[in-house]
């Protein structure tokens, strides 16, 4: 009987079942889409936090402990591919002579390095110049003393007489902050920079030169013992985070406090940790809502023959089925619609990743995609038997034969109508956004040092509240529209029907409720794709622009340590490509016993090179804060941070000590608060200034520029980078914005979205055409005896293709503007929420209006199908159609 029973659902009912098969696979293939993405992106979180360590762990020996026997406790640990012994010792001065005039400088650092150090810690120093082994100096000690590789340094350490060492090659320490940290140190005790003067010494050269040290001062040298591990790592960063942060705790305990780790890979993995957590947020706020409203397509297909369905039991059951042999048709048309759904989706879903990735894992290992796989199928069944078998279930427990033969009459409004239930939704979703995006609002909180990280779930609340709201509330205003603006729908669709309008507005109004459906669930995927698309397009440009801050402007030159040129320096720059350059002033000065960085502008051109944003200011515009510093050059624009740390307000006297380049002592110069400083080019995310540029200059005694921020018109950067590279050598660093994408502060920004995104969007489109168009077409399927017996009536065929096209055009007006509304509403409500994804928060919410005209066109373009298709089948012969019937 069952097999008999799908044969002919096969036979007869092929298009319902391919449209509730097509709704099931959309739901799994968006859901093992997203999920295998996310599984692979939180893989490439750690890959790139591991790759970005130069040093894994910094071991410090403490006082008493022997470091031989600690090296040899450290090697013999699991995990552990290579340690090293470093020395560190502190020195009084370094002085060179060169071309007649001696330079000195002031207190620095020697390290003592073995050998195959450098083999080891590859990414630990950068070659500059000269022999990559010997006596190597750091390039702004080379700069300070004016000596190159062949010169001689004369170093002093305590208690010792001075010591001459020749200078082999000079190098740069790119990872200077992790290697000159505090070990076991709070960040509010670390240094608030590295060292100017290093000196880096082979180890036998460095234990000669120390051993006077250590024999008057033990604690004056000090070694650490540099880690690399190849331990295996979680693919997720919150569990690669736990597992390592385990192992140094380990470390320290078989050493009985002897070592203190230094866990800068543990500290890597604590920042991408927090960003796995945002991509799972995401996952969240943009995956299952699409999930969701494929499962309701999916009802609302299964539901457009609900009538049909119930008749069809009736006659089963008058021909002596049991309840239960009904029941167990309707499982098997679930269970056929579920699996041939699932496995659509589940195909869909692998080539959506070769097509976009190149893989169908979607860059996860194949055990993961597997896992989300099998997940999206079962979710596939799920959503079969939630819309195909609970509702013939339910029809057939309350259902009688003769009821089957009623015409069903206008129902009672839904209870949530006659309380209001979608204002109240409305407004406690108002209530849970104002209190999620206030001031000190943060969707995931990652404290430092802290193994577990926790998400506040509960701002999901809001966006989830206002689509229900908003979906109940379009619900309300179609019905009411429906049932009792018949006037007013006569009057739209008399140019279509003509004198049928009124007989059209009464099928409208007595259909207001499937109608109604219909719009809601059209206005939901419009919703949907307009929300996730603005999201989207937001996400990128707010990645475009933390690029910019991060390297400052298209292509930025910033000079080397030492090298002073003037702003008119700048003129040399200008290559084929280049269409501005800007000099940027960058200096250091103590507000208080607090050095920060300062920055002088130009305040008429910086923005010809930069896209200075709104949002990077406060207490005024981007444009009316650089207007202040021209119309008053002591005007000073000051960090956030400072401003609370010094109690100021606009006007304050803010005195600020700069070094004056011809005496070399530091002056006091006087500012005047203007403004807040938020974010800025080149400058560090805490505490800065910026300041005028012609000003500083007068009172440091000097117009030095340290860097030019090079417009290029935000294309070929990579080409007008690589010609200045040749052009400056090894004067000056030149880097690009192509650059600071892939290495900006966020990992999740760096994660490259754009295939995900393509599929995203492209599951969006077909979401609302589906919503549009397979509704309304299996709708108009299903009154098609409707059509028949007002031909016999006397309908004209242009007047029943009129009430066609009409009730098209009413749901496809509903729907398009209730998708605006609720899609714009989202976008505001997803944005300021997930404020914590942009690095810095966006000025002004990104519109894809292209994209936006797709999803609108292909929604139209299918609802016309629909209904032009209807349309000619309303015109075959009455006789004909009701004999089918």
């Amino acid at each position: 009987m069952i097999i008999t029973w799908i044969g002919g659902l096969l036979r007869r009912r092929t298009g319902r079942l391919i449209a509730t098969a097509f709704g099931i696979a959309l739901a799994v293939a968006l859901v093992a889409s997203l999920g295998s993405f996310l599984t692979a992106s939180k893989s490439t979180m750690t890959g790139r936090a591991v790759s970005s360590v130069a040093v894994d762990w910094q071991v410090q020996v403490q006082p008493g402990a022997d470091p031989g026997t600690l090296l040899n406790t450290v090697k013999a640990t699991s995990g552990i591919q290579s340690a090293q012994s470093v020395g560190f010792a502190r020195s009084t001065g370094f002085q060179a002579t060169s071309a007649g005039s001696t330079q000195s400088t002031g207190p620095g650092v020697v390290l003592g390095l073995p050998d195959t150090y450098r083999a080891t810690f590859p990414k630990e120093i950068r070659q500059l110049t000269g022999a990559t082994s010997g006596v190597l100096i750091a390039q702004q000690t080379a700069a300070n003393l004016h000596v190159a590789a062949g010169d001689t340094v004369t170093v002093t350490l305590p208690g010792t007489g001075p010591a001459k060492v020749k200078v082999a090659g000079v190098v740069d320490l790119p990872q200077a902050d992790s290697l000159f940290q505090k070990v076991g140190a709070p960040p509010q005790s670390q240094p608030a920079a590295p060292p100017d003067n290093v000196i880096l010494l082979p180890t036998a050269m460095f234990d000669t030169l120390t051993a006077p040290v250590r024999a008057i001062d033990p604690a004056a040298v000090t070694t650490q013992i540099h880690i690399a591990r190849n331990a295996p790592l979680p693919a997720d960063p919150a569990a690669a985070y736990t597992s390592v942060t385990a192992a140094a705790h380990n470390l320290e305990a078989r050493t009985s406090g002897g070592a203190v780790v230094g866990d800068n890979l543990g500290s890597a993995l604590d920042a991408a940790r927090s960003d796995a957590l945002y991509a799972q947020i995401l996952f969240l706020f943009l995956g299952v809502p699409g999930a969701v409203l494929a499962a309701m397509l999916t009802a609302a297909v299964a539901g457009a023959g609900a009538d049909r369905r119930r008749r069809e039991q009736a006659l089963l059951r008058t021909r002596g089925l049991r309840t239960r042999q009904v029941a167990t048709t309707a499982s098997a048309e679930a269970t056929v619609v579920g699996v041939a759904g699932g496995l659509l989706g589940v195909g869909i879903a692998a080539l959506a990743g070769r097509a976009a990735f190149g893989t169908a894992s979607f860059g996860a290992s194949t055990a993961s995609a597997v896992v989300w796989f099998a997940l999206a199928l079962v979710l596939g069944l799920v959503v079969a038997a939630a819309t195909v078998l609970l509702p013939a279930l339910r029809d057939l427990r309350t259902g009688t034969v003769a009821a089957a033969r009623k015409v069903v009459g206008r129902a009672r409004s839904p209870w949530w109508m006659r309380f209001g239930v979608d204002f109240v939704l409305l407004a406690a979703s108002l209530l849970v956004f104002r209190a999620s995006s206030g001031n000190q609002y943060a969707l995931v909180l990652a404290p430092e040092g802290v193994a577990s990280i926790s998400v506040s779930y509960w701002a999901f609340l809001g966006p989830a509240l206002l689509w229900l709201g908003a979906a109940l509330l379009l619900w309300r205003l179609a019905v009411l529209v429906l049932a009792h603006g018949r006037r007013l729908l006569a009057h739209l669709s008399r140019p279509l029907t003509g004198t049928l309008a009124g007989t059209t507005a009464a099928s409208m109004s007595r259909r207001s409720r499937p109608l109604a459906r219909a719009i809601v669930l059209l206005a939901l995927a419009v919703s949907f794709a307009a929300s996730t698309a603005t999201f989207n397009a937001t996400y990128k440009q707010q990645a475009e622009v933390d690029a910019q801050l991060t390297n400052g402007a298209d292509v930025t030159v910033t000079q080397s340590p030492g090298v002073s040129v003037a702003p008119g320096a700048g003129s040399a720059l200008k290559v084929a490509g280049v269409r501005h350059v800007e000099p940027l002033q960058h200096r250091f000065a103590y507000v208080g016993a607090d050095l920060q960085d300062l920055y002088g502008v130009q305040p008429s051109t910086i923005t010809s090179a930069t896209s200075l944003q709104d949002a990077y200011f406060a207490g005024g515009t981007a444009k009316g804060l650089m207007a202040k510093l021209a119309a008053r050059p002591d005007s000073l624009l000051v960090s956030e941070e400072t401003v609370k740390d010094f109690q100021l307000t606009p006007g304050d006297t803010v005195n600020l000590r700069l070094q004056d380049s011809r005496t070399k002592a530091l002056r006091t110069v006087p500012f005047h608060y203007a403004g807040i400083v938020k974010e800025f080019p080149t400058a560090p995310k805490d505490s800065f200034f910026v300041a005028n540029a012609g000003y500083v200059a007068k009172a440091s005694g000097s117009s030095a520029v340290g860097a030019f921020l090079v417009d290029t018109g935000a294309t070929h950067q990579k080409s007008v980078a690589a010609r200045l590279r040749q052009q400056m050598g090894t004067s000056a660093t030149v880097t690009d914005i192509t650059q600071a994408r892939s290495a900006t502060g966020s990992s999740l920004t760096s994660v490259d979205l754009a295939g995900l995104t393509r599929i995203e969007l492209g599951f969006a489109v077909l979401l609302a055409a589906a919503s549009g168009g397979i509704v309304l077409a299996l709708g108009l399927a299903e009154r098609r005896r409707t059509f028949a017996i007002a031909t016999v009536l006397g309908a004209t065929r242009h007047q029943l293709r009129g009430l066609v096209l009409s009730e098209a055009a009413v749901m496809t007006a509903g729907g398009l503007a209730g998708g605006a509304l609720i899609g714009w509403s989202l976008s505001q409500m997803l944005v300021k929420v997930l404020t914590g994804v942009f690095d810095p928060p966006p000025s002004t919410i990104a519109v894809p209006w292209t994209y936006l005209a797709l999803t609108v066109g292909a929604a139209v373009t299918a609802i016309a199908v629909a209904a032009v298709n209807a349309a000619r089948g309303s015109s075959r012969p009455a006789v004909e159609e009701l004999r089918e019937l």
